[in-house]
Formats: C-alpha cells, structure tokens, sequence
C-alpha cells in the first residue's frame, strides 16, 4: 500500500482532506512534495519554524546530543546539560521574576502546567479566559478556550471558569479576590491576530494586583521573536507571573515550557511532592535544538528585523481590492479579505500556486501571513507577487 493510503487508514486524524500533500523534504522556507514540487511556507508549521526548516544549527545541535545521551530518568532526577543551558538563557532574557522554567513537551501541557501553578500558590479555584481565545485540547487548556464549538461535545470541563470579552476594560472588574488566575494571549492569535487596545493590558495587570490573581500570559504562538520582541509582552511594559511558550522554541523539535518566579514554581515539590511532573519535558535533544534555535534568532537578528519584514507584505497587500484590513505584529499577519471573494475558492488557489497559507480557527473571513522568520527580502518580493497573482485568480474564479 502506498503511504498516501496508509494515512487514510491508520492515522487519528482532526479534519478530512480529500487531497493531502505528501512532504518528502524541506529547508528554509520551502517544502519539497512527493511530486518535486517546491512549496513556499507561509504558515511555518503555525509558528513552529521561526528558525526556518532544517536550519543547520539546529540539525549540527540535534545530532551532537544524539552522541551523547537521549531520555535518561523522569524529570528532576539528573542534571542535563542541555535543558539547564536553556533554562539559564532563557531566564537571561527574561524579567528576574520569570526565573524558574519547567519544561514539557507541548503548548497544552504548558497551559495545564500553568493553571495548575496559579491554583497551587493561590489555593483558588475561579479561572478566566477570554472569547475567541485558543490555548490547546487538553481538557484544562479548552476549559479556557473561547470558542464554544470546539468545547461543547466534550463538556463538563473544568468548573469554576469564566470568559471575558477581549480588549472591554469594564469587564476587568469581574476580577475579584477568588479568581486564581487569567489567562490571556497578549495578542489573540487565532481570531485573526487581534490586537490589544492601548493601555487595555496594562488596566488587566493592575486589577490583577489589586485581588492578588497570577495572570498568565500565553505566548505560545506569539513568542519567540515573532512579534519583532522575543517575548510579546516586552511591547507592552508589563510582566507576567507566568510565560507558556512552544511551537518556535524547539526550532521544529516538540518542547513547551511554563515559566515564573522559583519561589512560586517551588510550591510543586511539597504538599504534595512532584505536584507536577512529565516523562519526556526537557527532553535533551529537544532542549538541545531549543538552545540553537535561540542562538540563531540572536545571531542572525531575525527579531530586530521581523516588524520591517512583516509591514512590506502589508504595503504591498493593503491596496488590494480583494483586501478589507490586514493587522500586523512583526512577521505575523491576519489579511481579512472583502466579502467579494469567497476564503474557501482562495485557499484552493493558494494550494494550485505553491503557497502554504492557513486560515485562523475563529475568524473565516481572513488568512495568516507567517512564514518563518529567516525569509529573504527576495523571497518576500517573491512571495508577495504570487499572492497578489493568487487574490487575482481567485478574484476571477469567483466571478466565473
């Protein structure tokens, strides 16, 4: 049986696609196909590639740590030199109250982490979020997702929850002295990269001060240099108690982390003992290409030139016709088309042209910009000359 076929057969799979692409290599910012076709990523595996594909640091890192020792005992037991190193450069660029990291292995196990964190420091149970808010599937991570949809097939969830609408200050007072803990993405991501309001982020830490609540901030797509910041709150001049991050921080190897304060993380070694824990977070060779993939973001200033990069697509685009908004955030852009032109005939145009590009969960009408973060200035000029070509045929599909 061909591996096309095998996929159909044996993999759990999310959603149905009645003609998937078969990867067979990658580098940069290009995926190969079965064909030999030569794919652009404008997607980078939903932030996961901000180093590119296949970087040659992070392969020479991978392939070092092979040499010398893979999964060794439950996490805490040894010293791994590779997961230290990480967690002191991170914390080297972090805030000195964001100094303690725990390692696991994915964006949601991170969110669990950190809910689990503000319950134990604050012995509280309420927990808030916020509409059109993603933060996983775990079943704590979707306690707090803000989209219904995706949550009511799998009820009851957590209790003791409740949602906010995104960027309303009154609702800020819905805050109160038994909430443990907000999670927030600083910049929603899958509602089609919606930005906070001026001083709304800022109004949030201060009521979290005043009812003594954590507030976690989930940057798991938006960390990582992708904002035009290496951390997405450093745009905002506030600092939260707890950092999740993922995706870009393995620099394509599954690694997710929580991060705060050593005297707030200590709280999970007593009462009880390993009040959290994971087999295979920290996992050395993924904690290896995390520590090169860090080093290349600094080495090469792929976040000082992430903004300039991400607002040459918005000149070019915004005059489209086809074009309602675009918002923007370093190399990270949600392009909302107008209603002439229907989002489902412009993705299969993307496809037909070699473009990768992905639409947001909750928000139908717009597609994201985001390929990784090593892109050329030549490769942008390309790229943007077969969207606008792609908005063009679909333009005339649709019209057809």
């Amino acid at each position: 049986m061909t591996t096309r076929q095998l996929f159909q057969l044996h993999l759990g799979l999310p959603s149905v696609e009645s003609d998937p692409i078969e990867i067979i290599g990658s580098k940069g910012i290009y995926l190969i196909d079965s064909e030999g076709n030569e794919l652009i990523d404008l997607v980078s595996g939903v932030s996961v590639s901000n180093v590119g594909h296949l970087h040659p640091k992070v392969v020479k890192a991978i392939t070092q740590q092979l040499e010398s020792y893979m999964h060794v005992m439950v996490y805490g037991k040894f010293i791994q030199s590779p997961q230290v190193m990480l967690a002191a450069k991170l914390a080297e660029n972090l805030p000195n109250s964001l100094d303690s990291v725990y390692f696991v292995n994915s964006g949601s196990e991170a969110i669990e982490g950190a809910l689990k964190l503000a319950k134990r420091v604050t012995g509280r149970t309420e927990m808030i979020g916020f509409k059109n808010a993603y933060h996983g599937g775990t079943s704590g991570a979707l306690s707090l997702l803000g989209n219904e949809t995706l949550k009511n097939a799998f009820r009851p969830l957590l209790p003791d929850t409740r949602m906010l609408h995104f960027n309303d200050f009154d609702e800020l007072m819905q805050i109160t002295e038994r909430t443990a803990c907000v999670l927030i993405e600083p910049i929603q991501a899958e509602a089609g990269i919606i930005l906070p309001k001026e001083g709304y982020l800022e109004a949030l830490r201060r009521r979290c001060d005043d009812t003594g609540t954590l507030l976690i901030f989930d940057e798991i797509q938006m960390g990582m240099g992708r904002t035009g910041k290496l951390f997405a709150f450093e745009h905002y001049h506030i600092v939260p108690d707890i950092l999740c991050l993922a995706k870009a921080l393995g620099g394509g190897m599954p690694i997710g982390a929580f991060i705060s304060s050593k005297e707030k993380m200590s709280t999970f070694t007593f009462n009880p003992a390993l009040g959290h824990i994971t087999t295979f977070g920290g996992h050395p060779v993924c904690c290896a290409a995390a520590l090169a993939a860090l080093d290349v973001l600094f080495d090469e200033k792929l976040i000082e030139s992430a903004d300039q990069k991400g607002k040459i697509y918005v000149n070019a685009l915004m005059h489209h016709k086809a074009v309602k908004t675009i918002r923007q955030t370093g190399l990270m852009l949600g392009v909302e088309i107008s209603d002439s032109l229907n989002i489902n005939n412009l993705m299969k145009v993307f496809k037909i042209n070699h473009l990768i590009v992905d639409q947001f969960l909750f928000n139908e009408n717009a597609f994201r910009i985001a390929p990784p973060l090593t892109i050329t200035w030549d490769e942008i000029d390309l790229t943007i000359k077969i969207i606008l070509q792609s908005l063009e045929d679909a333009l005339a599909k649709n019209e057809a």
